[in-house]
């Protein structure tokens, strides 16, 4: 089945296989990494986009944002806006091309990307803005912001954290992807962070902790949350980096590498059999 011929899915889960088999094709054409980093991410960005963030439209002023801190994990969302609908298959193949508005980091100037990301940490100050303008302004529309673990090392993360429980954000959701490592080493190993329901919780934040693969876990978790609450929300997201493709599951060369030809193909042979 060639990706680019599919159609856009309905208002419902967006399916995580399609979603992981246009990370592989556009990273193969375009020769790119961070392939690790956007596979396990896919099934967050596929219960957001599919069934929790209420966005009309891309441009609607009453929409929900969404904050891509991770913004090395671009192409997983590139993707999720391809199966919504909101990126053309003939823009998606610009990937990393020249003047391509789809980098390797989001760029707000793209139709559905609401923030540019990339420099680590800063992503949860730019949701908690948001979230705050939404109140300011009388909106109901809520902010979510994906993080990596890593980025709890940052202490702008934790700047962030104490202003949106000072300002009783709870329309604003904290997501960590907590695949447990980073660019150059295990997270443990770089920059402990064992305990961090604990310590989230001390900064004033509703926490829970579930499976980040589990769509209807996600599902369940992001409509549970109380958004008229007086404390912002964080969900720490259990995940699996590389997720779906057993050689570069867990494995920190995939966080830069990108494939060959044979990986490539055994890439696609093993998403091809996940459960839809």
């Amino acid at each position: 089945m060639n990706l680019m011929e599919s159609k856009p899915d309905p208002l419902n889960f967006l399916c995580p296989q399609k979603v992981r088999r246009v990370i592989l094709e556009q990273s193969m054409r375009a020769k790119v990494g961070h392939i690790g980093s956007c596979l396990s991410v896919v099934e967050i960005l596929a219960t957001l986009y599919g069934k929790t963030l209420e966005i009309s439209t891309p441009d609607s002023h009453e929409r929900d944002r969404f904050v891509l801190s991770k913004g090395h994990a671009a192409l997983a969302l590139y993707a999720t806006l391809h199966l919504r609908g909101w990126i053309e298959k003939d823009q998606l193949t610009t990937f990393c091309g020249s003047g391509t508005l789809l980098g390797v980091h989001p760029e707000h100037a793209q139709l559905g990307i609401d923030f540019s990301t990339g420099s680590l940490g800063m992503g949860l100050g730019f949701a908690a803005g948001a979230a705050l303008a939404a109140r300011m302004q009388n909106r109901s529309g809520r902010a979510f912001a994906l993080l990596s673990d890593a980025e709890c090392n940052e202490g702008s993360v934790w700047e962030a954290a104490m202003f949106a429980a000072h300002h009783r954000l709870s329309n604003l959701v904290c997501i960590i992807d907590a695949n447990g490592q980073q660019a150059l080493g295990y997270t443990e190993e770089v920059l402990d962070l064992s305990n961090l329901s604990s310590r989230w919780q001390s900064f004033g934040w509703d926490v829970h902790c579930i499976d980040g693969h589990d769509l209807g876990a996600l599902h369940s978790c992001f409509q549970s949350l109380d958004y008229r609450d007086d404390r912002p929300h964080v969900v720490i997201a259990n995940t699996i980096f590389g997720k779906g493709v057993s050689f570069m599951e867990r494995e920190i060369k995939w966080h830069y590498l990108p494939m060959n030809e044979n990986e490539f193909q055994l890439a696609l042979e093993e998403v091809e059999h996940l459960t839809p």
